[in-house]
């Protein structure tokens, strides 16, 4: 019968564990100003380098040249904030681990896109640069005014600036 007992205890403290990074993912940490923990902050990054570096992949098949333009740059990018953060993690000085797919919206964004194609196409591409951008510029911000890990708060301070231009780059292709 003692097994049963410390069920519900493990259950609490699953469920606690899964609430923080809840709130990460479903902006109420935004909403409140909370700073990511260093886990989901890695897995978010991850999942946005991947999300922006595989829509741009299409965006050079199905994009105007504006597009094409403007995903490669993207592409360069995030591959190197995907390796920055992978030499963090390589470097020990970070202990976490990031992730191994996008997030379910991002993967359904992306299977979106490659449905489209013209105007429709670079429209739902500008749209979804724009808010990953401005999903990206969060969540950055928050990490590098109070994450709590030394070497990762200083990477993602460095950073704000490359996606706070990308944002303004993203919105700029409004109407192109």
């Amino acid at each position: 019968m003692k097994p049963f007992r410390l069920a519900p205890a493990l259950f609490f403290l699953a469920s606690a564990a899964f609430a923080q990074s809840t709130a990460e993912t479903t902006g109420v940490n935004s909403t409140l100003g909370i700073p990511p923990k260093t886990e989901d902050f890695v897995k978010e990054v991850s999942m946005s380098d991947m999300f922006e570096i595989e829509s741009s992949k299409v965006a050079l098949e199905r994009g105007s040249a504006t597009i094409k333009a403007f995903a490669q740059q993207m592409i360069d990018a995030h591959q190197k904030t995907t390796a920055d953060l992978k030499a963090l993690l390589d470097s020990g000085k970070v202990k976490a681990q990031p992730a191994s797919a996008m997030s379910e919206d991002q993967q359904e964004s992306l299977d979106e896109l490659k449905k489209l194609s013209g105007a429709e196409f670079d429209s739902a591409y500008q749209d979804d640069q724009e808010d990953a951008h401005e999903d990206a510029v969060d969540v950055f911000k928050r990490y590098a005014e109070e994450g709590d890990n030394p070497d990762l708060k200083a990477w993602a301070a460095k950073t704000v600036p490359d996606l706070e231009h990308h944002l303004k780059m993203a919105e700029d292709l409004e109407g192109k």
